[in-house]
């Protein structure tokens, strides 16, 4: 008999692929319209190119937030940051988009994946533990 899986003994990208399919077939995520335009970040030159992008940030953060918990939106900007490319001069940290990291965590909020406690910090919920089996 094999032992039981936590997502601590999944593959973060097998788990983050797998789950982001699960949150598209679910539909109860909805695609803002904005999605296909926007950069992630400042210091990004291009929108991303995978048109499932925001299934797949939404169910990092989700990972993220079960195994980490306490975070805010002012974490996920860190998180999800990186070095800005000044050409000949050099390069910096530079925080990702607040604006999606907001509006993906309303969207796991609404789906009760994902609950904000009194401090506003974001804790799991529910749904995402009965989601990962566990």
């Amino acid at each position: 008999m094999e032992a039981a899986r936590t997502v601590k003994d999944v593959s973060p990208h097998e788990f983050v692929k797998a789950y982001a399919a699960h949150l598209k077939r679910s539909g109860h995520v909805e695609l803002p319209e904005w999605t296909d335009l926007v950069k992630t970040a400042t210091f990004k030159e291009l929108a991303p190119y995978d048109p499932d992008w925001y299934y797949i940030r939404a169910a990092s953060m989700a990972r993220k937030i079960y195994l980490r918990g306490g975070l805010g939106v002012g974490a996920f900007r860190r998180i999800y940051g990186g070095s800005k490319r000044n050409g000949s001069r050099p390069p910096h940290f530079c925080k990702s988009s607040g604006a999606i990291a907001r509006h993906i965590l309303q969207q796991l909020q609404t789906m009760k994946i994902v609950e904000i406690d009194s401090k506003g910090l974001v804790k799991d919920g529910e749904l995402l533990e009965k989601d990962l089996g566990i």
